[in-house]
């Protein structure tokens, strides 16, 4: 039985005791089963009786216990009991609790998935690095985390497009050119240009594909050159740089367009239609105070120049008309203070802020080596760059460690253990789990052991109860991971598997030993140990990092 099927089942005896009380009934979200912290206390643990409890004028525990009667009948549970002011724990029979491993090999890649956003429409915006550099440590973690969540969303239904919003458009693109110009001449880096070898190499290329002899050309004429050819370049490796990283776009979205479509005049004038834009100073005015900004806002600047929010504006409304729901944006923590404007744009649309548009907020990456910060680069000057990670630990022990954490806490990776061979590496942790389940499997195969029996009464010993328990929350956690927009859950849902999974291996046979005949009791744990490679396959999925067969 899946918490799903006894979920649904607690319903249907909630709504009941809820009609004969005149009470209006809930939903399936309402009746979440939990794991108890203490086995000894159950399978599964509700507090339904105290959450309905006081708006039926009822006594919680008396509640609890009528429902407990009715829980008591359902195939496949063992015992109920109450306690403490109104706790419902459910403890199954071992045929109930062992039929998940079944189910989870039947269903493959399919399980742990949901229908939480089925066919809605989600646009992600993570990364965005503006085109100018390598990506850097903040941009390379919204990469993980942006990639992940976006798997996560897909897992729950979900419509997604992963989009880059390329920021080709400004100042920083005028000084990109500078740097490059100036590394061309021979001249000193710009007082606000850019440095790093990377400079010098892209310079090169700008000449090397430059069509003629840039030498004859004139200053300004070179400094377009670099602009235009720069910039292709510049986009290209980030493009390329991210796909060795396993993250693609859908959509790469170029600033420049809003500019040169109108879009940016066309939000202005559905805003004014909406009576939130006014005149002052000769300047035009969003007025984002009437929807909780400390402050209006200049949309157009009086030299006739777009300010910055103008973009947001076009960009906001370009989204909605390309026909996505809810529109998440990945921002790094220098970002904080554009929420609340943004949030007041979103409303002044006639939008729900926080629905059709969130903001996501992330935290600085600190690398250590040797204990020490590690900050220097061969190809960025003083800035660590998603190249620099990968050669220090590879993609998937990148990835896992960057996603490992919740987004908006800081982050000290340590490099030294991320390289490690041993169980304190959390990554080679999982992997390995998943490793030994391949192992095991081969070996039943060696052995004459296969899954030709399934009896679930069999899986009773106490690390096969535990096991079985932390893979039925494998659907729950990447419902949250994708509600509350936390891919770390899955990381550490992964870990406490793998490590639920090696105290089974080491109490647990698969295979018979010496002359023993193979039994019913085998093939079933076959079942077992399949399910598990399974679900920490699906989760390492979910992560954007593999699942190795042997390590």
């Amino acid at each position: 039985m899946t918490p799903a099927e006894l979920s649904a089942q607690l319903l249907t005896i909630v709504n009941a005791a809820l009609e004969a009380r005149d009470g209006l009934p809930i939903t399936i979200d309402d009746v979440a089963l939990e794991r108890p912290k203490n086995r000894e206390h159950g399978d599964w643990a509700s507090n339904i009786a105290m959450k309905l409890a006081k708006p039926l004028g009822i006594n919680p525990r008396e509640l609890a216990t009528e429902l407990a009667e009715k829980i008591r009948a359902i195939a496949g549970v063992a015992s109920v009991d109450v306690a403490g002011p109104g706790f419902i724990n459910i403890t199954l029979d071992a045929a109930a609790a062992g039929a998940l491993a079944k189910t989870i090999v039947d269903e493959g890649e399919a399980f742990g998935r949901g229908d939480l956003y089925a066919g809605v429409t989600i646009n992600l915006e993570f990364v965005s690095a503006n085109p100018t550099g390598p990506i850097h440590l903040g941009g390379v973690r919204w990469a993980a985390v942006g990639d992940s969540l976006a798997r996560v969303f897909q897992a729950q239904g979900g419509l997604v497009t992963r989009e880059y919003y390329f920021n080709d458009h400004g100042g920083q693109i005028d000084r990109f050119a500078r740097s490059l110009l100036a590394s061309y001449l021979g001249e000193p880096t710009p007082e606000d240009g850019y440095g790093g070898q990377y400079i010098a190499d892209i310079a090169d290329r700008v000449v090397a594909r430059f069509e003629g002899d840039l030498s004859t050309v004139g200053r300004e004429d070179q400094q377009e050159v670099f602009r235009a050819i720069g910039v292709d370049l510049m986009f290209g490796d980030i493009k390329a740089s991210l796909h060795d990283f396993g993250v693609d776009f859908d959509v790469y979205f170029h600033e420049n367009e809003l500019h040169e479509t109108g879009a940016v005049d066309r939000a202005v004038a559905r805003l004014r239609e909406l009576g939130h834009i006014y005149e002052a100073d000769g300047a035009t005015w969003l007025r984002t105070t009437s929807f909780g900004d400390d402050k209006d806002r200049v949309v157009i600047k009086s030299d006739g120049e777009g300010a910055y929010i103008s973009g947001d504006l076009a960009y906001y409304l370009n989204k909605r008309e390309r026909g996505f729901e809810r529109n998440l944006i990945m921002l790094g923590a220098d970002h904080h203070g554009y929420v609340k404007r943004l949030m007041a744009m979103t409303a002044a649309f006639g939008d729900i802020p926080y629905v059709n548009l969130e903001i996501l907020i992330g935290q600085m990456v600190n690398l250590l080596r040797d204990g020490k910060p590690y900050r220097m680069s061969k190809r960025a000057g003083t800035v660590v760059v998603l190249e620099d990670l990968v050669e220090a630990v590879g993609v998937d022990a990148a990835r896992y460690a960057l996603v490992r954490s919740s987004s908006d806490s800081q982050l000290d990776i340590d490099l030294d253990l991320l390289t490690r061979r041993t169980n304190d590496n959390p990554v080679f942790y999982v992997q390995y789990a998943h490793a030994r389940t391949q192992s095991v499997a081969r070996n039943a195969a060696e052995s004459g052991v296969d899954r030709g029996a399934f009896d679930a009464s069999l899986l009773a010993h106490e690390t096969e109860s535990s096991l079985l328990g932390i893979l039925a929350e494998f659907p729950r956690v990447v419902r949250q991971a994708a509600e509350l927009r936390e891919p770390h859950r899955i990381a550490r849902y992964a870990e406490e598997l793998a490590g639920s999974y090696h105290r089974w291996y080491d109490n647990c046979r698969v295979t018979p030993l010496g002359d023993e005949p193979v039994t019913d009791l085998h093939r079933t744990r076959l079942w077992l140990n399949d399910a598990t490679g399974t679900v920490l396959r699906n989760a390492l999925g979910l992560l954007g990092v593999g699942a190795p067969a042997r390590m």
